[in-house]
């Protein structure tokens, strides 16, 4: 075969490998190929150089460093030119072809050897990380494994499968016992037990009927169902989770920019030294020009910051897979890192500390009133709020005959106001309903006291200026509350604190069954904002957790605001940095422990790191080390940071 013709097939080679028209495997695993084909070129390469046939050996070689190198070429170059600045990419290039010339100029040939071994290594280096970071990818990419493709669907009392893009809101769709649920969906028919491990990381079931939502990609149990779809398929609780996990992969966190930005400067300080150690040691310490050119291109290689930009990223995606596995969904790496860092939690009481399923206890009425009277006016005015206790009141006064009110108003954190049978109904807390009546009576203030004293929360109702008597809500305290205040104090937690609307005695009971010593009762949603600025102060790094929706101002104050999620509410997703979609507040501590292994180690990669890059320096001047084996110690090191990163994947 003539020269030319071998030359032809290695051009064909490498424009198959990198041309836009690859098949979808090549594509995926371009730089696998790309480094198993540059490690055969050079062991041919090498063969040849021993056996003499020089020409051979240097078109073999030439390969290699094409196909090996050409995308670290690529994406250095593209730096250089759109950015204007120098990366890594580049100066291995820039070390492999010096290696090169250095062996052509000396008729030293294992140079050239030494230089494409550089470049393998690197590819190498590179296919792993690839490697590595698509595991990260896959675990992510495991929450929409379990979504189906098609939908059984109702039309015309026939059933037929579409496809889920085909799904329209209105759509009536039939889940067989065993299935997965292809979409969200409100159950019109049937009642089941729905496994949401792949939401929420709960593999205990949970009980589902008429009227209730279910959410795509969770098994359905013994109960056949019909759902009615509410949301385009696109806005499915699943697919909001992974676009909102797809940015926080884009999102680098402070550390990242810092290292980043730290990087260029960095790359610009080697080069400027690279380029005095080719200089100035034959005129300082008497080294010839071939030794001088040789130790300042090992010196690009084992000083180039790989293993330092590998010390965060990956462990901090790895970290947020592990936690979305696990029902925990963390907008982005900046939240992990401040989930690690904190010092003192505030928590919100209803819906948070106690479950938010709270049911009307008792109803006082006033002499003139009924039970009945009171019930339907408080409901006339809750039937508009989607608070937990104006749910419990309007439930208890379902059998009786109430209208809607109008002109309704709400005062947050207060009470509400408005018409009813063209009467003014005012509805709220004791010191709210005080300031349109004339004075609360006495017998029913006692009662009331009575009953905030055991825990539970009174509302009072009033009517054109005359009180109409009162309402008394319980609400269950989580039982994994009190345990989860005792764990986070276990982890050095220097502050926890409950805040709530409600008032002081209620507040009292709750705190003193969960462990919670400082409390502050009866705030307005800007009290709680004020507070968390006042521990900011204190402790800078504060966590608020809240139902992210009454709650949104001391959300977004936080350093880090964490919403019980509710398997999924819209307003939870959107507001909060982390979204506990199990709804479970033992998940707090599993937030807090992964944020802190993340910090302890990106710690470790970044002094393993800095350790890895002085000792193969002092190792190309004192200790004359040649160029493979720098390549070898400053790709180990990377190679090795990333995959430590990974270990938060288990």
């Amino acid at each position: 075969m003539s020269r030319f013709s071998v030359r032809e097939v290695v051009n064909d080679f490498t424009l198959m490998l990198y041309s836009q028209h690859l098949t979808k495997f090549t594509k995926e695993h371009a730089d696998i190929l790309a480094a198993l084909v540059c490690g055969l070129l050079l062991f041919f390469g090498w063969f040849a150089l021993h056996l003499g046939w020089l020409g051979w050996a240097m078109l073999l070689l030439s390969a290699a460093y094409v196909i090996g190198g050409y995308e670290s070429a690529r994406e250095g170059l593209t730096t250089l030119i759109k950015e204007r600045e120098l990366d890594v990419d580049l100066l291995m290039i820039v070390a492999a072809i010096g290696a090169a010339g250095l062996g052509l100029w000396r008729r030293e040939y294992h140079l050239i050897i030494d230089g494409a071994i550089l470049i393998l290594i690197f590819a190498i280096s590179g296919a792993l990380e690839g490697y590595a970071m698509g595991r990260t990818e896959r675990s992510i990419r495991s929450l929409m494994s379990l979504t189906p493709d098609t939908a059984r669907v109702l039309h015309q009392g026939q059933e037929q499968m579409l496809p889920i893009t085909q799904l329209k809101v209105g759509d009536e769709i039939v889940v067989k016992p065993g299935e997965l649920i292809p979409t969200d969906g409100i159950i019109l028919s049937g009642y089941s037990t729905i496994n949401q491990a792949a939401i929420t990381g709960e593999s205990l079931p949970v009980e589902k009927t008429v009227g209730e939502e279910v959410f795509a990609g969770t098994l359905n149990g013994y109960g056949a169902l019909k759902l009615k779809v509410h949301k385009p398929a696109a806005s499915n609780l699943i697919q909001r989770v992974i676009r909102l996990v797809e940015e926080a992969q884009e999102s680098a966190p402070p550390s990242q920019e810092f290292i980043a930005k730290f990087e260029r400067g960095y790359a610009r300080v080697i080069v400027v030294s690279g380029i005095l150690l080719v200089i100035l040691p034959p005129f300082i310490w008497g080294w010839d020009w071939d030794t001088t050119i040789y130790r300042a291109l090992t010196f690009l290689v084992v000083a180039s910051p790989c293993a330092l930009m590998a010390a965060i990223m990956p462990t901090l995606l790895s970290g947020i897979a592990n936690g979305a596995r696990q029902g925990i969904l963390f907008k982005n790496g900046a939240q992990l890192e401040k989930m690690g860092k904190v010092r003192a939690i505030a928590f919100d009481k209803t819906g948070t500390l106690t479950t938010g399923q709270v049911q009307v206890s008792q109803v006082i009425s006033a002499d003139e009133y009924t039970q009945a009277d009171v019930l339907k006016a408080a409901a006339a005015l809750e039937s508009f709020s989607e608070h937990p206790i104006a749910k419990a009141i309007v439930q208890k006064a379902d059998d009786l005959n109430w209208v809607r009110g109008v002109d309704v108003q709400a005062i947050p954190g207060q009470g509400i106001v408005g018409i009813v049978n063209n009467q003014k109904v005012t509805l709220g807390n004791a010191a709210f309903v005080q300031q349109y009546v004339a004075q609360l009576p006495q017998k029913l203030q006692d009662l009331a006291h009575s009953l905030e004293y055991e825990g539970k929360t009174v509302v009072w109702v009033a009517q054109d200026q005359k009180v109409m008597g009162a309402i008394a809500i319980t609400d269950m305290i989580r039982p994994e509350a009190a345990a989860t205040i005792r764990r986070l104090r276990q982890l050095g937690v220097e502050q926890i604190v409950m805040m709530t609307g409600d008032n002081e005695r209620t507040a009292q009971s709750v705190a003193q069954a969960i462990g919670i010593t400082q409390v502050y009762a009866e705030l307005l949603p800007e009290d709680k904002l004020n507070l968390i600025r006042s521990l900011q102060k204190q402790y800078q790094t504060v966590a608020m957790v809240g139902d992210g929706i009454n709650d949104a101002p001391a959300l977004a104050q936080a350093s880090v605001g964490i919403a019980m999620g509710g398997a999924g509410s819209d307003v939870a997703l959107e507001t909060a940095d982390i979204v506990l979609i199990a709804d479970k507040l033992e998940k707090i501590v599993v937030a807090m422990q992964l944020g802190r292994r993340s910090q302890f180690v990106v710690k470790q990669n970044i002094a393993f790191a800095l350790t890895s890059i002085i000792l193969l320096m002092l190792g190309n001047f004192l200790g004359n080390i040649n160029l493979p084996i720098g390549v070898i110690g400053h790709e180990g090191s990377t190679v090795l940071v990333t995959l430590n990163g990974l270990r938060l994947l288990r």
